[in-house]
């Protein structure tokens, strides 16, 4: 078993969105390349914000990209859940009053925020002035916040593997709030404590994470447990260059399950933000567990292009088993009214292979695929453009042949080759009426396909359900 162990530890406010889809997918990926341990933890310490629909919101859309977690072993839960560990960083803060490496500080709210102002004012950084640290006795009836005494010498350095050397200077870590006065414990200690238990040998998120970076390597050092191995992934931006927010479209995972995307075809995608193989852009998920190297993430910001998805998405339609297409679609059909238990197994899978080749996403083709199986359908602009009463003779004559033959694609053939040569036509101008009257569109897979899976008897009633009122324009 490697050493390898890292973790994804989204905050439960709400979806999850495709920039922690990505981190969470280069973790997995990293964890399973090298047979090593992937956690899911929960950070879920800000309650006013913090929801139980949105952990399950988050958990699905893990489960639907496929990126199973393990369980750690030191928690009775799973995932791990901050909220359950409340106890555990209390008395971390307590050993480091005991040691003398944090202090209570009994400033207020309403102090702080006025010398933050001040120092604005002046045109200084905002930081703590560290004047709890020289209480030598409490103060009586004040409730005390702990802060955690950093220290402002020399530079700390982060041996970074996606952006390289990051040096901060020290000077400019100021003296972290750990335990509110409240008694709730803050951010960076609960992460730095819970990476320390979980013993996490990398840790690689998004590049918003950095500047915590310093602050939670100085409590690292004072408990004594060796650094991590840093990795900070550069942001997703939109193609305006900012960075990728709702305004874009969908960010939000489970949209794009919405949207009729395949879930290998958005982690196909999703690696691609960054991450490179040669020039390869088809990966299965087995591929990139065997190729995914952290070295080959890019430093750059990735561009967030929405077609190059939808191209992606629609080569895993084409080449998915039909079956399992079949089953995707079924909640796409369902929608459109027509309830899974309505629709047979195999003329499902029938119809997958007949429309996968023009369809981008599930919900493409769930609106190319109802016709086969509507009661009743609605026609287009340009098929009711094609229903004249000079597809009349056309429609009558199909009607007719159609009928005394079995449908199966090489009969439909020959006879539909035969009507054209007998009306001195091509088979195009056959095929277009009966295509338009039997699907209500003008654009569909090829025509004897179509007839042969829509079967004689619905064939037969929709053509003459166009047939009748034709009759009456042409008497």
């Amino acid at each position: 078993m490697s050493d390898i162990r890292v973790r994804f530890a989204p905050s439960p406010t709400g979806f999850l969105h495709v920039g922690g889809a990505r981190t969470a997918l280069f973790n997995w990926l990293f964890a399973r390349r090298h047979q090593g341990k992937f956690f899911l933890r929960i950070e879920d310490t800000d309650r006013s914000r913090s929801t139980d629909a949105a952990i399950e919101a988050i958990l699905d859309g893990m489960r639907w990209l496929g990126l199973d977690w393990d369980q750690w072993e030191g928690s009775p839960t799973d995932p791990v859940r901050q909220t359950d560990r409340f106890e555990i960083y209390r008395k971390r803060v307590d050993a480091l009053l005991a040691e003398g490496k944090a202090y209570r500080c009994y400033c207020s709210a309403e102090e702080l925020e006025a010398r933050r102002k001040e120092a604005m004012a002046q045109g200084k950084v905002p930081r703590y002035d560290g004047r709890c640290r020289r209480l030598t006795a409490p103060v009586p009836e004040k409730e005390a916040a702990i802060r955690f005494k950093a220290s402002s010498e020399g530079e700390i350095v982060v041996d970074d593997l996606v952006k390289g050397k990051v040096i901060f200077e020290s000077s400019t870590v100021d003296d972290l709030i750990i335990l509110r006065s409240d008694g709730a414990p803050t951010y960076n200690f609960c992460v730095v404590v819970d990476d320390v238990e979980m013993q996490i040998s990398h840790v690689i998120r998004g590049d918003d994470h950095l500047n915590n970076t310093p602050r939670q390597i100085q409590l690292y050092q004072a408990f004594g447990y060796p650094l991590p191995k840093f990795g900070h992934l550069s942001m997703i931006l939109g193609a305006d260059k900012a960075r990728l927010s709702k305004r874009h479209g969908a960010t939000a995972v489970q949209q794009y399950r919405e949207e009729g995307y395949l879930p290998e075809a958005m982690v196909n995608y999703l690696v691609r933000l960054g991450w490179s193989h040669k020039d390869q852009e088809l990966f299965t998920l087995a591929e990139l567990v065997e190729k995914f190297s952290i070295e080959q993430v890019g430093a750059s910001a990735a561009t967030f292009n929405p077609e190059k998805l939808l191209w992606i998405n629609a080569h895993w339609i084409k080449t998915g088993d039909p079956k399992r297409i079949a089953a995707l679609l079924l909640p796409h059909l369902a929608k459109l009214g027509l309830p899974p238990e309505t629709l047979e197994t195999a003329r499902l899978e029938q119809v997958v292979v007949a429309v996968r080749e023009r369809s981008r996403t599930l919900v493409e083709m769930a609106e190319s695929a109802a016709y086969f199986f509507l009661d009743r359908i609605s026609f287009d602009e340009k098929a009711q453009k094609v229903l004249t009463p000079e597809s009349f003779p056309i429609l009558t004559e199909a009607r007719r042949r159609l009928e005394g033959i079995p449908f199966e694609h090489h009969a439909l053939e020959e006879t539909l080759k035969s009507i054209a040569e007998s009306k001195g036509m091509k088979l195009a101008q056959i095929a277009q009426p009966i295509r338009a009257a039997v699907t209500g569109k003008t654009v569909s897979p090829g025509i004897f396909e179509v007839l042969e899976i829509l079967g004689k008897e619905k064939t037969l009633k929709r053509l003459d359900e166009q047939i009748h009122p034709l009759s009456q324009q042409v008497s």
